[in-house]
């Protein structure tokens, strides 16, 4: 049964509930009157909806709305019958009155109102108090304006306790981002004796987080829309929203909110949708491998998808995305008798295609697959021309091909080429770091979904990365040691490069598709590999592992409903180092999480 059918006999059922005015009754001596029979219900309706969504019918926003409307209706002929009565008897009183001044003295008169005419008063009142309601909006009490209904407001809460256990054995990692987010390293031991930064690979930690999350979806006009959310975070990172308690200064400061989306949509026809601003991901990914799953892209997409056969959907997505955008006054680089000089334009774009399929393989069986191809523009890195630096706030010519956020595990290359020079200026070895590696990788993502068991489900979901543009040789000659470098046992003296280019991923999860209602439930597991450089790090998974690529490892959770729209999470991921200094991290989350 189609909506249109549905609609269509939640009208019947309402027209069978609304009251008719009654027959005269003309017994002599008897004066007639309009019916006061019980005011119009909607419960055969809302019955036949419940029904209908029991059997699978219909959803419960599908039933809802159905309902509302039906509300609605029933209201305005409460309200066109009280008015029908009114004016009825207004016309009485105003015809006896006329009639008794014509009428010699003692003349009995008994009043009579054709069926028809009846009939043509209900139809008017009714549509006179339907045009006044749709006009001034009262015909749910409480109901919004117009333009106010176009509005839907959403959001979320999740506050976490997250524990971060390292086995021993953890060699130090460098953190090169935060070199390049901050000033640059001396490399120079003589002028420098201090170590580079490092992440913490020894000591364990216990945090409390939470994210907070608040969105509104406009509906405009003419098949366009438009969207806002804003969340919280520690920072701007692209990969979390969290904020830890205890942050941003400690002693219960307030906390930074951020813009996390805001774009405009238009979906000319049901299934295609063009969006341009910061909006969801646009490819589909079922697991975190290649693209953490809260990831906001910025740019211009466009997602088209057309049902060729019953059951089998093909569907496509393409856009463009800048990942970063040079200042317009970036880059003094040198200052000659001419003027400054300016370091050139360092743009890095993000271009990306991605084509599949869903098909029912039967009634409870479905199938989704997906081929894409990402090409990342301008972030390898490059040695810059001959750069005398002398101190810290010296600029090289290609010092903005430094990734300006990064988690781990990519390979990295020197930026900067310092010559050495004793006299007549010593120069020093403030340096920046930028990828090893060009980035384009083929991605393939599949997922069978079986129902024979619905409610519960059995889910398994895969993915496989492959980077293209991965030149060994190319990344061997200019890899900063001992990142990703095989072990040594000689001081200072490092091994081969050991990284690698692809990555895999495979999880099955069994139970309800979604946590909504008292009791739902599913648990999950699944296996990771992605090696260092596979996949820009910036984008990849927050959580396991602490983020970022170069690890493997197992992982395992659980979801339960607690109420409606609120449940509980927990997730237990073990991670290790591929290739490079040894690296172990064991993650257990317990979330709490609500919807509304």
């Amino acid at each position: 049964m189609t909506k249109r059918q549905l609609a269509g006999s939640a009208a019947i059922l309402l027209a069978l509930s609304a009251p008719a005015l009654a027959q005269d009754d003309t017994q002599p001596g008897k004066r007639p009157t309009v019916s006061r029979d019980a005011p119009p219900s909607s419960n055969a309706t809302v019955n036949l909806i419940n029904l209908l969504v029991k059997q699978g019918t219909l959803s419960e926003e599908q039933a809802a709305a159905l309902i509302k409307q039906a509300d609605d209706e029933a209201y305005v002929a409460r309200q066109a019958t009280r008015d029908a009565t009114t004016k009825a008897e207004g016309a009485e009183k105003a015809a006896a009155t006329a009639t008794d001044a014509v009428s010699p003295a003692g003349t009995k008169r008994v009043t009579y109102v054709p069926e028809i005419v009846k009939k043509q008063l209900r139809d008017e009142i009714r549509a006179e108090v339907m045009a006044k309601a749709e006009k001034e909006n009262w015909a749910s009490p409480g109901k919004y304006p117009e333009w106010a209904q176009r509005i839907r407001f959403y959001g979320d809460i999740r506050a976490r306790y997250e524990g971060d256990h390292f086995p021993s054995g953890s060699g130090p990692l460098e953190n090169f981002n935060a070199i390049n987010t901050g000033s640059p390293f001396n490399e120079d031991a003589a002028l420098n004796p201090y170590f580079a930064p490092f992440y913490n690979t020894t000591q364990d930690r216990n945090r409390f987080r939470f994210r907070a999350r608040l969105g509104a979806d406009v509906d405009l006009f003419d098949g366009f829309s438009a969207g806002l959310r804003i969340a919280t975070g520690d920072s701007s990172s692209p990969v979390s929203t969290n904020q830890t308690f205890g942050g941003n200064g400690g002693n219960f400061s307030k906390y930074a909110l951020w813009l996390d989306r805001a774009f405009i949509k238009y979906q000319p026809v049901q299934d295609v949708v063009a969006s341009v601003g910061r909006f969801d991901n646009p490819f589909w990914s079922p697991t975190d491998l290649v693209w953490y799953k809260d990831i906001g892209f910025d740019g211009l997409a466009i997602q088209a998808k057309n049902e060729i056969a019953e059951g089998f959907t093909p569907f496509f997505v393409g856009g463009a995305f800048p990942v970063f955008n040079t200042d317009l006054n970036a880059g003094l680089n040198s200052q000659t008798i001419a003027g400054p000089t300016f370091t050139p334009s360092r743009d890095k774009w993000l271009f990306g295609a991605q084509g599949g399929f869903g098909a029912k393989l039967d009634t409870e069986t479905n199938l989704t697959l997906a081929f894409a191809y990402y090409d990342f523009t301008n972030v390898r890195g490059k040695l810059s021309s001959t750069c005398f630096v002398i101190t810290a706030v010296d600029v090289c010519d290609t010092d903005l091909l430094r990734p300006s956020f990064a988690q781990k595990g990519n390979t990295y290359m020197r930026l900067r080429n310092i010559p050495v020079i004793v006299t007549p200026v010593t120069t020093t070895g403030f340096q920046y770091y930028g990828l090893a590696s060009e980035f384009r990788p083929v991605v393939a993502s599949g997922q069978l979904d079986f129902a024979q068991f619905n409610p519960v489900h059995i889910i398994l979901d895969a993915e496989y990365i492959w980077n293209t543009a991965f030149d060994r040789a190319a990344i061997a000659a200019v890899v900063v040691g001992p990142n990703n470098t095989a072990p040594s046992s000689t001081p200072g003296v490092f091994g081969p490069y050991n990284g690698g280019n692809q990555g895999w991923l495979a999880r099955m999860t069994v139970g309800d598709k979604e946590i909504k209602h008292l009791w739902d439930w599913n648990a999950h597991v699944g296996y990771k590999y992605l090696q260092s450089d596979a996949m820009v790090d910036a984008f990849v998974d927050s959580d396991f592992g602490l983020g970022g690529t170069n690890l493997k490892g197992y992982f395992i959770g659980g979801n339960v409903g607690l109420g409606e729209n609120i449940w509980g999470s927990v997730r237990w991921m073990s991670a290790n180092n591929i290739a490079g200094l040894p690296y172990k991290v064991d993650i257990v989350q317990l979330d709490l999480n609500a919807r509304f």
